[in-house]
């Protein structure tokens, strides 16, 4: 049962955001860097997706069109009948987090790792994912729009227009620019994968100091974090069943089946974070817990799966080296 070291970072940021919040000119300048994070983070995304892998996977397209459907149709589906839930298990903030939850996109790397832990679809597993993030920059804030309306600090033009030059302008730019900087992308992956993860903690540190300083945390108890991870767990178990038998039910293939169901369960961290910042504004510390939360919870559960899933497909205790050198890779 892993603990993603990334998520104790992120915990301990947090922590330093309850206790030394910026303020007053601090503040100006965290949010800032927290805005220039973001465009830098959509920038490497799209400077780092193939498009020639996102076209050679389109041949397969009953697979991307089921994967898309569990994160942009049937996860949003499942946020909207949470809303019964309010006010007994969920306060009203917290469940429009939860339901901006069911409205990011998928995962890639986690996807694919736990895919090919499983010996499943691996090329699928990532031009799911790869699709999955690049709809999701166009279709979550859209979704946000339209579900949450102005309860997600306001959808006004001005929202519309901070959206596209944050998030849209720099994943195009990448893009473009893709084809002189690919290279340098790939060699230097690790070093600019930490300067994600800290582009990440800053965003979340911004987002929490103002949190503080406004007071919202005072409006979550203990008992509401118990009945937003209850809320949770039933959340995965009902898209981790749905996505395995609806995928049987379609006459997916086990390899598929399993490619299916890692990234059609998962929502990306990396990507709903920046994109809670420039929706949600003020009220960003509250809309990325219940985001947080299920990261951890969907790591942890879909590793137990992902090793029996490998069980029964070979018989043997467990996945070969070989296989575990390929999912860290991932």
């Amino acid at each position: 049962m892993p603990v993603d070291p990334y998520i104790l970072l992120l915990l301990g940021t947090v922590g330093l955001a309850a206790l030394f919040p910026a303020r007053g000119t601090s503040a100006d300048v965290a949010s800032g860097a927290s805005k220039a994070a973001i465009a830098f983070l959509f920038f490497l995304y799209g400077a780092r997706l193939s498009t020639r892998e996102a076209l050679d996977g389109l041949k397969h397209w009953r697979l991307h069109v089921t994967v898309l459907a569990c994160t942009f149709v049937i996860f949003p589906l499942l946020g909207l009948a949470a809303r019964g839930l309010v006010p007994v298990f969920l306060t009203h903030p917290l469940y429009q987090g939860l339901l901006f939850l069911t409205l990011v996109p998928s995962t890639i790397q986690s996807s694919i790792a736990f895919t090919s832990i499983a010996r499943g679809n691996v090329p699928a597993a990532i031009c799911a994912g790869s699709f999955s993030s690049l709809v999701g920059i166009v279709v979550t804030p859209l979704l946000a729009a339209v579900l949450l309306g102005g309860s997600g600090g306001g959808f006004s033009a001005d929202s519309v227009v901070k959206i596209v030059l944050q998030l849209l302008v720099p994943f195009v730019a990448g893009q473009v620019l893709r084809r002189w900087i690919g290279g340098f992308v790939t060699r230097h992956k690790r070093m600019l994968g930490l300067v994600d993860r800290g582009s990440i903690l800053l965003v979340v540190y911004t987002a929490f100091s103002e949190g503080m300083v406004r007071g919202i945390w005072h409006q979550v108890s203990a008992v509401r974090l118990g009945g937003l991870l209850a809320v949770e767990a039933v959340l995965l178990a009902v898209m981790l069943a749905l996505t395995w038998y609806g995928a049987k039910a379609l006459r997916f293939g086990r390899e598929d089946r399993i490619a299916i169901q890692f990234a059609g369960s998962k929502k990306s961290l990396a990507s709903g974070l920046p994109m809670a910042s420039v929706l949600f504004g003020a009220h960003a510390s509250l809309a990325v817990l219940p985001l947080m939360l299920f990261h951890q919870m969907q790591l942890m559960v879909c590793a137990v799966i992902a090793k029996r899933r490998a069980r029964d497909a070979t018989g043997g205790p467990r996945e070969s080296a070989g296989e575990e050198r390929a999912a860290a890779a991932a």
